[in-house]
């Protein structure tokens, strides 16, 4: 295969020759630290994000990659006070699933507060997405934190 062919192609190509993998979403996370984060969206306008080869909304096998909005709203979120191990050194902390556009993503919620505080997060507040880390283990992770406006 030619380098002159476009990404999108090149990523058709590849999931058809085998099914998506951890790597894929490694790939993703990679791209939205570099600034440069993407959703598959497919004709009908539904988002979703890699490892995808169809869209789970309509089963489409056309997926475009799309540049994610630079904020999101947040939908829904829960602060945990009691995590599970691979979080017990980021207790209390809020996961939070926000729409991108087209696009809903989970993250957790990171407002620069005190450690020892839950984040501050309510239902429509504008957040912008980043790549972090578990306190855990190091783990990376989605993150969001404050974009202004409430």
């Amino acid at each position: 295969m030619s380098d002159d062919g476009a990404d999108a192609a090149d990523e058709t190509d590849e999931t058809d020759a085998a099914p998506p993998t951890d790597r894929h979403y490694a790939e993703w996370l990679d791209a939205l630290a570099d600034g440069d984060g993407f959703a598959l969206v497919c004709p009908e306008g539904h988002g979703s994000l890699p490892p995808r080869r169809v869209c789970p909304e309509c089963g489409a096998a056309d997926l475009s990659r799309e540049p994610l909005d630079e904020t999101g709203t947040v939908a829904t979120y829960s602060v945990v006070h009691v995590p599970s191990p691979r979080f017990a050194d980021d207790a209390p902390y809020a996961t939070a699933v926000a729409d991108f556009g087209p696009t809903r993503l989970t993250g957790i919620v990171r407002d620069g507060g005190a450690d020892d505080e839950a984040p501050e997060v309510e239902i429509g507040d504008t957040i912008a997405v980043d790549v972090g880390e578990r306190a855990t283990d190091g783990e990376r992770l989605v993150v969001f934190r404050p974009a202004g406006g409430r």
